[in-house]
């Protein structure tokens, strides 16, 4: 038999030596392959970046939130001023609104057209606020689907309990919506 020449340390020098070949393989390999995520963007070139920022220029993010503006109203003749007096304390603090705005809008400021009603949701889609609806049927609550448009213009569907003629019935209608998990908001409007 043959006997085997060599000695224990040499072998491991070897094998350290293989060993670190091989981590430098593959340490190179990785630092060549993409790394996820990373490398995903698109080169883009001097005029597409130039296309886009001439389409962005005029861009206003913010122009869906803007209220419609109003036409001024005419000047109107300078009047004596009428004697200071203090207001009188409402009770009805919501209602006043309404009816301001009402006669803010030239419409008749008849209290009797007046009522108090709890809206239960707003919605882009008809589906959703008939969906909603249908939710508040099955738990027992009539309401109804108002259409209307929002400060930027856009069909908005209002699903909404009422009319009550008193604001405590309107309270009362309110808080057994929020015992059943739903979010309110209690407005006054006309019929």
């Amino acid at each position: 038999m043959n006997k085997q020449r060599g000695s224990t340390l040499l072998g491991f020098i070897i094998g350290v030596v293989v060993g670190l070949a091989v981590a430098l393989l593959v340490a190179l390999y990785v630092t060549k392959t993409p790394v996820p995520f990373m490398n995903k963007g698109q080169n883009r070139t001097p005029e597409q970046d130039a296309a886009e920022q001439e389409r962005n220029k005029d861009w206003k993010p913010n122009a869906p939130l803007a209220t419609k503006t109003r036409p001024a109203p005419a000047p109107a003749e300078p009047e004596t001023p009428a004697p200071v007096t203090a207001p009188a304390k409402s009770t009805d603090p919501l209602g006043d609104l309404a009816r301001a705005k009402i006669s803010e809008d030239n419409k008749a400021a008849n209290p009797n057209t007046l009522a108090y009603f709890i809206q239960v949701g707003a919605y882009y889609k008809p589906e959703d606020a008939e969906a909603q609806r249908a939710r508040l049927s099955l738990s027992g609550v009539q309401a109804r689907v108002l259409r209307a448009e929002d400060a930027s213009g856009r069909q908005i569907y209002r699903v909404r309990v009422g009319p009550y003629e008193r604001k405590e019935d309107a309270d009362r209608a309110e808080s057994q919506l929020k015992a059943a998990g739903q979010q309110t908001a209690q407005v006054r409007g006309q019929r």
